[in-house]
């Protein structure tokens, strides 16, 4: 063996957080399905909730609990207007905050978007071994946050580390 990693395909949801979308409309959550998919990953569901803290939290515990799902995308909510009440929704239900994901987000959004970043309350963490990445609405946020962060940290292949090689239900599923 040469010591080169092999791709372990991760089950993955997606959550898109909205009170006007369907799924004709939801350009976001078809992305990132489309992303997650094109890197090799499965797609273990794909659901639209409204902005509303109570049904956001019961699409996200259950998939919590859900063994099978090893990691959770949400799209949406996480603005600073109207119900936009993602963050609120999910933290609650995290066991640890990963700070970095939502801090790095915002410089790279900064690149991308200048001051309105500071608008942007993404954000990700860890409940149960799943993982879970609260993500602006916006098509061209969740397109940032894949292909410069996500993606990269869900790939066991990636050096120095990644975080599907922290999942500690990544044998038990994978």
């Amino acid at each position: 063996m040469n010591g080169e990693r092999q791709f372990i395909p991760l089950t993955i949801a997606v959550l898109t957080v909205s009170d006007t979308r369907d799924e004709t409309s939801d350009a976001s959550g078809q992305l990132l399905v489309e992303r997650l998919q094109r890197a090799g990953h499965k797609l273990a569901e794909k659901r639209i909730v409204a902005d509303d803290l109570y049904q956001i939290r019961a699409v996200v515990s259950a998939w919590i609990a859900e063994p099978a799902i090893q990691v959770i995308l949400t799209t949406g909510g996480t603005g600073v207007t109207g119900r936009d009440g993602t963050p609120e929704a999910v933290l609650p239900l995290l066991d640890k905050v990963l700070d970095g994901f939502g801090e790095v987000f915002r410089l790279i959004s900064y690149q991308e978007i200048g001051t309105s970043t500071i608008q942007s309350r993404a954000l990700a963490g860890v409940a149960n071994g799943t993982y879970i990445f609260c993500l602006p609405g916006s098509k061209n946020a969740c397109a940032t946050a894949w292909d410069k962060l996500i993606q990269a940290q869900l790939d066991f292949r990636t050096r120095p580390c990644n975080l599907a090689e922290l999942m500690p239900r990544l044998t038990e599923k994978g």
